[in-house]
């Protein structure tokens, strides 16, 4: 194979192996990102402030607390969806003598977008 193909296979391959980083969005509270993402379909976020200094303490890491909430499917009330929210913090330590992990939770939770719970699931 001539080498100027094998570079641009090199290339190319490389290329398809790279994955965009996930813009994320500064949040003191996961309201914004359930709100966007029953706007938008998905919304990606990095919580800040309290809540995450609270959480970095008790778990031993001072990585950032990730948050992904995406759009499973709408509900009976308009302005209404179910959505499933990831979060995960790399660097946890739960135990005494335990190394750290990559620890993660994933919930559905019912939201709509005038800022409430609805009342049917």
């Amino acid at each position: 194979m001539p080498a100027h193909l094998i570079r641009m296979l090199t290339l190319a391959l490389a290329a398809a192996g790279q994955t965009q980083a996930t813009e994320r969005a500064p949040v003191t509270s996961i309201k914004p990102l359930l709100l966007a993402a029953i706007e938008h379909g998905e919304a990606h976020g990095k919580l800040v402030g309290e809540a995450a200094n609270f959480m970095r303490q008790r778990f031993k890491s001072s990585d950032a607390i990730e948050i992904d909430v995406k759009t499973l499917a709408p509900l009976d009330e308009p302005g209404c969806k179910r959505l499933e929210v990831s979060t995960w913090q790399e660097g946890v330590v739960e135990a005494a003598n335990q190394p750290s992990a990559r620890k993660a939770l994933v919930y559905l939770v019912s939201y709509c977008r005038d800022d409430r719970f609805p009342a049917s699931k």
